[in-house]
Parts: structure tokens; C-alpha cells; sequence
């Protein structure tokens, strides 16, 4: 019974995807990788939340709340800071030049060997980093929740290949094959499904741990374990409380505004009204999204602290579901789950084909290629980075400090290079192209040294080295003065101007400011009452 429920929903999801972008033009650049620029504020939202929200939070998250307690929010809550940022100053500029990839963006401002460089090193980012974690972790989620080696009667790392499989293949045939209108319905329709059971989880948690009454579940929650219920991280913790205002914010605007897999679905809306309204909606949502993947892993520790190693952290949410969900949901739970992991995947993947097929197939391979062309040579490749991505995906390990605190750390390798050289290109108009190339491999280069091997070096003599957030914040401004010093003394010949291309209309939200300020004081507040 279980079995045909998750299939059934995951089946209704693929039919409404199919019905919703069976009119769209998929042998068009706009119509297959920006969905014919016609997503709404809501789609927007969803298709946000939901290509965020999968289990590198549902199970990493939860997992370094299990070790740390809700100071790990400032993952989520901060992240609607950077949402105002990107609808206000960011997305009008992206859309006034009507790009469909960032490094479009970069091409105009820069030169196309920037554009380049930065489609690589998104690539090389989601090839190596994020996709395989993505198969991985949502592998992991549904083998602990499912216990898929007893039920299919086969080994772990048996189950783990199958479940990798299963989801890339699923994911694929969205990414690849549907565009980025498939992509975004099915986000969409999953995304409620996901914000009702992953609220389901914690509800169940604390009725289980109060006896029948959610109230008396918060109560001996706060009352048994009250260090974990403090925001303010110590100098020791994943997060200490000086990292939200240097590295943390970056991060997050590199993710938000910058990143393609998630700026692509603003990209696509019908006009800046609706690219504005689908950021400030998932901001506000967003400020709940600790109910979802902060305090699940709180409760776990209240129920496992004693059985589960610390260690484990990452397998803690997987019990806690299987443990507190009522049978009756289980099945219904795992379409959600795997909606939300296919989310991730399927994203990622299809930005994927966006930027080889527009930024490397056709500058490089086939100048002359007309725009089926493209999209076939992207979901060609698309199908050979998926491939690779699911024969690596088994061969990852359980990392030390949890899969949440890994990602973020090895993404640094490709974040910071590319937010320094964006920001700079739009608050400057005369530093040159050089200098971007300069602060990327300089942004690289550093930061790898830092963290491969400084850092090693530093810990094994008995020194405290800095955290990665302020390295990051460090190698930020180091690049940016760089850049600066460069632009001072080789500028342009010629100022930059962004040419306004009149693909959408670019007249912006007369409320986007006013509901900005209230989610920035939002997030201040609970940071003042959980302080």
C-alpha cells in the first residue's frame, strides 16, 4: 500500500508536468531553457523553494542540528536576506539585458573568455560537487527511512547504487527531456507536498515526545536540552556567530542571486513583477524553513541521544521519520522526498544543459548552430553528465562534519570567484576583462591552497585556523581590491553600459521594497528572541 501511494503521487506529478509543457516550444532556447519566459510570482516561488529544499537540508541540516542545535538556521533564515537583495539590485539588471545564463551577463561585461571560465567552473562545481551529493544524500534518505536493503534483500552499498540510479534516472528524463517548464511545475506541485509532510515530521516528533500534545512536546524539548535551542554560535561550532556577517552573506548572495541552478527559474518570469514577487514570496517562506529542517534534527537528539553517535548525524533524520510518521503516511512522505531529491538533481542538471549548450556548445563547437541544435547538443551532453554523476554518486563517503557543512565548504572553491567578478562588473563600469580573469584564478587558487592544504598544515603544528567563512570573506575582499587596483590602472577604453534588450518588461514591483524591510525585520526579530 505504502509502494502504490509513492507511486501514485510521483506519477500525478510527472502527468501535470507533462499537461503544463506539452504547448511550449522545447526546440527553442527560450522556450526549452527559460520556459518560454512565461513563470509566474507563485511558480517562481515553489520552483525556488523546492530546488533548495532537498536532502542536503531534509538530511544535512538536520543532521548538524542533531550535533549543534538551531544555531545551523542562519542557513535558512539569512537566506531571505539575500533574496531582497537579488530581487531589488540584482534581478532588474538581469533582466533588462535579457540573458538566460549568468555568464551571459559576464560575456557582455567582460569578454567571452570570462563567460567561458565561469560556465567551467559552474560545470566543474555541479559535476563534481553537487550532483553526486544530491544522488547520494537522497540515496541515503530513503535507505534509512525505508530500510531498502532488507526489503529488496540486498547489501547497503547494493541498495545505495539502486537508489542513486533511480533517482538520476527519473531526474533525467525531467531535466533532459521536459526543459525548464517541466522542471518548474513539477517543483511546484511538489513543493506543497514537501512544505505539508516536512512539517508533518516535526509535528509528530513533538507529539510523540509529549505524549499525545505538541505543546508538551516543546516544553520537555526546551526543558531537556536548552543549549540546543541557542542561536548565537560559539567560536568552536559550525557556525560561530561572527561568520553571519562576513562569509555567511556571502554565500548566501552567491546561492541566491548568482547561482544558476537557482537564479535560472527568475530568469524565466514574464517580467520583473513577477521575478520580483516569486523572490519576496519564497523569502517569506523561507524565514519558516528551520519548522522543516532545523527542528526535526532538535528532536531527533531528544529521542536517539543516547543510541545514535554523533557521528551518524546525517542518518538521524531518516529515523526520526520512521519512527514518528503514522504508517499511513510513510508512503506519501516518500513521493514527497523523492520529489524534493529529484528537485535538486533535476535543477542543477538542467542548468547544466543550459550552460554548455548556449555557453560552450555554440561558441566553441557550432557557431552557426540554430537553436534546435543547441538544445540537442545540451541534452546530449546532459545525459553524459548525469550518467557520471550516477556511477560516482556510491563512491561518496559520509562526511566527517556532516554533508550540509562539506558542501558549503568545498563549493568555496567556485562561489567566491564568481560573486567577486559579478559584483565588481555591475558596481564598476571600467575595470577590464583582465582583471576578472586575474581574480578568478587568483579566487581558486587561494582558497584551495587555503583549505587543502594551509589549513592542514596549520592544525597539525597545534594552531587555530580560521574559519571557512572568514576565509572566504577574506579572499573576497583580497580579489575585490585586486580587481579595483587593476581597473585603476588598465580601465576600459570605454565605460560599461548594460543595453536594455526589451525581452520583459523591467518595471519593477511597487511593493518589493516595503516587503523587503518587513522580512529583514522578521529575521532580526527571531535572532533577538532566540539570542
Amino acid at each position: 500500500m505504502h509502494f502504490f501511494i509513492f507511486l501514485a503521487f510521483t506519477a500525478l506529478v510527472g502527468v501535470i508536468a507533462y499537461l503544463a509543457t506539452r504547448n511550449t516550444d522545447e526546440n527553442s532556447s527560450d522556450g526549452y531553457f527559460l520556459g518560454g519566459r512565461s513563470l509566474t510570482g507563485m511558480v517562481i516561488a515553489g520552483s525556488l523553494l523546492l530546488t533548495n529544499l532537498s536532502t542536503e537540508q531534509l538530511v544535512g541540516l538536520n543532521g548538524s542540528a542533531y550535533k549543534e542545535g538551531i544555531l545551523v538556521m542562519a542557513w535558512e533564515t539569512l537566506a531571505a536576506l539575500t533574496m531582497v537583495v537579488t530581487a531589488i539590485v540584482l534581478l532588474p539588471r538581469y533582466l533588462k539585458g535579457g540573458i538566460a545564463t549568468v555568464p551571459q551577463f559576464l560575456e557582455k561585461r567582460y569578454d567571452t573568455m570570462t563567460k567561458t571560465i565561469t560556465s567551467g567552473l559552474f560545470l566543474s562545481g555541479y559535476m563534481v560537487v553537487l550532483l553526486p551529493i544530491v544522488l547520494y544524500s537522497g540515496a541515503l534518505a530513503l535507505n534509512g527511512m525505508f530500510d531498502v536493503p532488507t526489503v529488496l534483500g540486498v547489501s547497503e552499498s547494493t541498495a545505495l547504487k539502486i537508489s542513486v540510479w533511480s533517482i538520476g534516472i527519473v531526474g533525467s528524463i525531467y531535466a533532459i527531456f521536459g526543459g525548464l517548464k517541466a522542471v518548474a511545475v513539477s517543483d511546484t506541485v511538489n513543493a506543497v507536498g514537501l512544505l505539508i509532510g516536512g512539517t508533518l515530521v516535526p509535528i509528530f516528533g513533538l507529539i510523540y515526545i509529549g505524549d499525545g500534545s505538541v505543546i508538551q512536546g516543546i516544553e520537555a524539548l526546551a526543558a531537556s536540552n536548552p543549549e540546543k535551542l541557542k542561536v548565537i554560535g560559539a567560536p568552536d561550532s559550525s557556525i560561530p556567530f561572527s561568520t553571519l556577517f562576513t562569509g555567511m552573506m556571502l554565500v548566501q548572495l552567491f546561492y541566491w542571486g548568482t547561482n544558476q541552478a537557482i537564479i535560472q527559474r527568475a530568469l524565466a518570469a514574464k517580467n520583473l513583477v513577477e521575478g520580483q514577487k516569486g523572490l519576496i514570496y519564497a523569502g517569506f517562506i523561507k524565514i519558516l524553513g528551520p519548522i522543516i529542517v532545523v527542528l526535526p534534527g532538535i528532536i531527533a537528539f531528544h529521542i536517539f541521544g543516547n543510541e545514535l553517535d554523533v557521528s551518524k548525524q546525517d542518518q538521524s533524520y531518516g529515523l526520526l521519520v520512521s519512527k514518528v510518521l503514522p504508517a499511513s503516511l510513510v508512503g506519501f512522505f516518500a513521493a514527497v522526498l523523492f520529489g524534493a531529491i529529484l528537485s535538486s538533481f533535476n535543477s542543477a542538471l538542467n542548468s547544466s544543459v543550459t550552460l554548455f549548450g548556449l555557453d560552450i556548445y555554440k561558441q566553441y563547437f557550432k557557431k552557426d548552430a540554430n537553436e534546435s541544435q543547441v538544445v540537442k547538443a545540451g541534452k546530449t551532453f546532459g545525459i553524459g553528465l548525469a550518467l557520471f554523476s550516477m556511477i560516482i554518486a556510491p563512491t561518496i563517503a559520509n562526511a566527517p562534519d556532516g554533508l550540509f557543512g562539506y558542501l558549503q565548504e568545498i563549493n568555496g572553491c567556485y562561489s567566491i570567484p564568481i560573486l567577486t567578478i559579478i559584483i565588481v562588473g555591475y558596481i564598476t563600469k571600467r575595470v577590464p576583462a583582465v582583471a576578472a580573469k586575474v581574480a578568478m584564478l587568483s579566487g581558486v587558487i587561494l582558497y584551495c591552497f587555503s583549505q587543502f592544504y594551509l589549513k592542514g598544515e596549520v592544525e597539525a603544528a597545534g594552531g587555530t585556523y580560521p574559519h571557512y567563512l572568514h576565509v572566504m570573506a577574506i579572499l573576497f575582499s583580497f580579489n575585490v581590491l585586486l580587481m579595483l587596483a587593476i581597473g585603476y590602472f588598465k580601465p576600459r577604453t570605454e565605460a560599461f553600459e548594460l543595453e536594455y534588450t526589451k525581452q520583459v518588461d523591467i518595471t519593477p514591483w511597487k511593493l518589493v521594497k516595503p516587503m523587503g524591510l518587513l522580512i529583514a525585520i522578521i529575521v532580526v526579530a527571531i535572532y533577538i528572541v532566540f539570542a
